[in-house]
């Protein structure tokens, strides 16, 4: 007689798992990993509140328009500084541009002389030293209209600029 074993394994019999399924252990581990990133994202959330205030830290130099348009401009334009070629009025030359005197723009050229202006050292400031003779105190340049401090249209830059406001 022949003998048939019936033998059974205790070893759970290994299925072949087709691809995309996933058994509940492997399912967990990947919902617990999403969870886990997402806390990790989430962590510097905050609930939806009103923007915070800019931060502070710098000051406004505020001059005035009409004194620039009224007493500066008419200097820079009367000594040339707006002159083509080489002078401020053909274009940028160093950090300093003015509208040509074809095209005058008191506004353009009220920009560009305040980014010429130094609040805290007002002697120092570009728009003050550069048309300076270097003997009085200047700063190098092609240009010196102004002999010296005393010059009256140096003083009505340097009183246009002291007139400012730092705020």
């Amino acid at each position: 007689m022949s003998r048939t074993s019936s033998r059974t394994s205790a070893r759970p019999q290994r299925t072949e798992r087709t691809e995309g399924t996933a058994s509940a252990r492997e399912r967990g581990l990947r919902v617990g990993l999403h969870l886990a990133a997402a806390s990790l994202l989430c962590a510097g959330c905050r609930a939806a509140t009103d923007p915070p205030e800019p931060p502070g830290g710098g000051a406004d130099f505020e001059l005035s328009f009409e004194d620039f348009a009224t007493s500066v401009e008419p200097i820079l334009t009367e000594r040339g500084c707006d002159a083509g070629g080489g002078c401020h009025g053909g274009g940028i030359r160093g950090t300093f541009a003015l509208s040509p005197r074809d095209e005058k723009s008191p506004v353009f050229d009220f920009e560009q002389a305040r980014l010429q202006v130094n609040p805290l050292d007002v002697a120092r400031s570009p728009i003050l030293s550069k048309p300076l003779r270097e003997e009085a105190g200047g700063a190098p340049h092609a240009y010196k209209p102004f002999a010296t401090k005393d010059d009256p249209d140096y003083r009505a830059i340097e009183a246009w600029i002291l007139r400012g406001v730092l705020r």
